[in-house]
C-alpha cells in the first residue's frame, strides 16, 4: 500500500484514470491531485531518503506519447507495452536501476486502453505476436490499486492473433482466475532460489506462495483455477554457495506443484549489471550482500554501446548444462524459451 497516491489532471480526464481513482478512495489512501501534470514532492535529503519517498508512492498520470511507440524486446516478446514503470518490490540487484530516468516512483498509466488500442498496429497477420507488460514493474504488486493487468487480459482476450505476457513476484492472482482471457494471456512466475530470495527480494511473496499463485494460474477453470497457459521465469540465476542444492530443491517444489498437464515454459535469466546500475543500487543499498565484482565477470556490449558484467564464459556453461538437463528431467514437455 503507497504512502501517497497522487494524480494530475490529465490522467483524471481519461475514463480510466477515474476507475484508478475510485480503486485507491475506497481503500482510504490519502489521494492529491496535482495542480499540474507533474509530479513533485519527490525529492529527499540524499539518495536513499528520495528512493524512499518514491517507492512509497502512486502516481497515476497519461504516458506520453512516446509510450505508443512500442519497442522490439527480444528474446522476451516480440514488443514492449508498459501499463505502468516502477515497481513496489525492493529487490536488490534491481534492473531498473539506472534505467529509468529521475527517482523510482511508481507511474500508472490512465490512457492505458487507448495504449492497448494503438498495439494492433504491432499484429502482423498471420503471426503470433507476443506484448510483454512487465519490464518496468510488477504488475501484480499494483493490480489491487489500479486494475491495470485485468484490463490488458480482457482486451488480449479479444485478440486472435496478440498474446499478452506478464511476469511477477507476487501472488495475489485470485481476481484475475475468472477473466476472459481465451488463452491469449500467458501468466509467468519469477522464481528463485530461497536463500536469493529471502535475502535480495524485500517486499515480494515468499517462493512458496508464488509457486502456489502459479499452481492456481495453471489449473483448469473446472478444479478452480485460471486455465492460464504459464510459465517459470528464473532469474536472477547466481551461483551462490551450494548453488546446485537449493535450485535441485527449487525445481523439485516447482515439479511437485505443477502435478497436473499444463501449457508451460521456462524462461533463464542469469545475474548482470552495468557501472550505472552498480552504482545507483549502492546507493539505495549501501549494505547489500549482492555481488557486483567486476574482476570476476566478463564484461559485454550491448547494442547501445555500453558494458554489462555477465558471469565469465566457463562458468556460464556450468549454470546453462545444469538448468538445461535439470528442467529437461522435470519438464520434457515444456520448452525452453532463451538463457540469458
Amino acid at each position: 500500500m503507497p504512502k501517497r497516491v497522487v494524480f494530475t489532471p490529465d490522467a483524471l480526464n481519461e475514463p480510466f484514470g477515474q476507475q484508478i481513482y475510485e480503486r485507491v478512495s475506497s481503500l482510504n489512501l490519502p489521494v492529491e491531485v496535482m495542480k499540474n501534470n507533474r509530479i513533485t514532492g519527490l525529492r529527499g535529503a540524499d539518495e536513499r531518503e528520495t528512493y524512499r519517498i518514491a517507492k512509497n508512492t502512486l502516481a497515476v498520470v497519461n504516458a506520453p506519447p512516446s509510450a505508443f511507440r512500442l519497442q522490439p524486446i527480444p528474446p522476451s516478446a516480440d514488443w514492449q507495452m508498459n501499463l505502468a514503470e516502477g515497481c513496489p518490490a525492493y529487490c536488490q540487484y534491481c534492473y531498473l536501476a539506472g534505467s529509468l530516468q529521475g527517482p523510482p516512483v511508481i507511474r500508472a498509466y490512465a490512457n492505458l486502453p487507448k495504449m492497448l488500442k494503438a498495439t494492433a498496429a504491432c499484429e502482423v497477420p498471420g503471426k503470433l505476436t507476443t506484448f510483454e507488460v512487465s519490464c518496468y514493474t510488477d504488475v501484480i504488486g499494483i493490480e489491487h490499486l489500479t486494475g491495470s493487468l485485468a484490463e490488458c487480459i480482457r482486451y488480449f482476450g479479444t485478440r486472435e492473433q496478440a498474446q499478452l505476457r506478464f511476469v511477477t513476484k507476487y501472488d495475489q492472482v485470485d481476481a484475475l482466475l475468472n477473466l476472459p482471457h481465451h488463452n491469449q494471456t500467458r501468466a509467468r512466475v519469477s522464481l528463485n532460489a530461497d536463500p536469493v530470495a529471502r535475502r535480495l527480494e524485500g517486499g515480494t511473496a515468499s517462493v512458496e506462495a508464488r509457486l502456489q499463485a502459479l499452481r492456481k494460474l495453471a489449473l483448469p477453470r473446472q478444479e478452480g483455477g485460471g486455465g492460464y497457459p504459464v510459465g517459470v521465469v528464473l532469474a536472477p540465476i547466481m551461483p551462490i554457495p551450494d548453488w546446485q542444492e537449493h535450485y535441485t530443491h527449487l525445481l523439485n517444489r516447482l515439479a511437485e506443484t505443477l502435478d497436473f498437464a499444463c501449457d508451460l515454459n521456462a524462461e533463464f535469466i542469469s545475474h548482470r549489471f552495468t557501472p550505472g546500475s552498480k552504482d545507483v543500487l549502492l546507493q539505495w543499498y549501501p549494505n547489500t550482500s549482492l555481488e557486483m565484482n567486476e574482476q570476476t565477470r566478463a564484461g559485454k556490449r550491448n547494442k547501445f554501446g555500453g558494458t554489462k558484467y555477465v558471469y565469465k564464459p566457463a562458468d556460464m556453461q556450468i549454470l546453462k548444462q545444469f538448468f538445461y538437463r535439470e528442467w529437461q528431467k522435470r519438464f520434457p514437455d515444456a520448452p525452453i524459451l532463451y538463457w540469458t
